[in-house]
Order: C-alpha cells, then structure tokens, then sequence
C-alpha cells in the first residue's frame, strides 16, 4: 500500500515540486500545509505515515509544528526541509524528533532516499 504523506511548505511551488516527485515514486500525498499551524491540524486530521515539513513558516514554524505534532502523536513521522545555512535549526528539529532532513533546492534521488529510509 503506498505511503501517505502531508507536505507543509508555505510555498505552493515548494509543495507542487515535492509531491511531484513523491507521487512519481509511487507515495500517495495526503495533503498539504501551508504554515505550521495548518499542518497540526492537517496531521491529527488526515494521520498521515509521514510528514515533510518546511522549518521556516508564517504563523508556526516548522519546529513548533514538529513538537505540537510529537506531543499528540510520539510516533509521528517527520522529515524536515530546510534551506541551506540553518544548521542550528537542523539540529533543534532532530533532537525534537525529526528523523532526518533535506536541503533545498531539493533533489529528487535525495527526497525519496530519505522518505524510503523513515517509511521504506
């Protein structure tokens, strides 16, 4: 059964690009989000097996998101994306739970290699 996955990014060609390249891969997204707070909501809601989350966002941050998502759910799955240059926020999002992240400008071998290795 394909996977499902919540994209949050708050930009819509960030989350157009990803689900591109998860849905040629055979995932199947569950949604979308487009700030951390939104995606709280969207991941109780739809209890999607992965998440792929954009660390700066309006409203709530990624990492805010991440720990909101953690609290809920302790087994949440989360991959967090992040532009170059945001090493600190990396490591803040892995010791809160991320189990791994991406760098943008996003390579698709790279996306699916880190999805397959936290969903298979």
């Amino acid at each position: 059964m394909a996977k499902n996955i919540l994209i949050c990014d708050d930009a819509a060609f960030m989350r157009m690009m990803i689900k591109d390249i998860l849905t040629k891969n055979g995932y199947n997204v569950a949604g979308e989000a487009e700030n951390g707070a939104k995606a709280v909501e969207k991941y109780n809601e739809l209890k999607p097996d992965l998440v792929l989350m954009d660390i700066t966002m309006p409203e709530m941050d990624g990492i805010q998101a991440l720990k909101k998502i953690k609290e809920s759910d302790s087994g949440a799955l989360i991959i967090m994306c992040s532009a170059m240059g945001q090493q600190a926020m990396v490591i803040e999002s892995i010791q809160a739970g991320a189990k791994d992240f991406i760098v943008k400008p996003f390579q698709a071998d790279r996306v699916i290699e880190a999805v397959k290795k936290v969903v298979g």
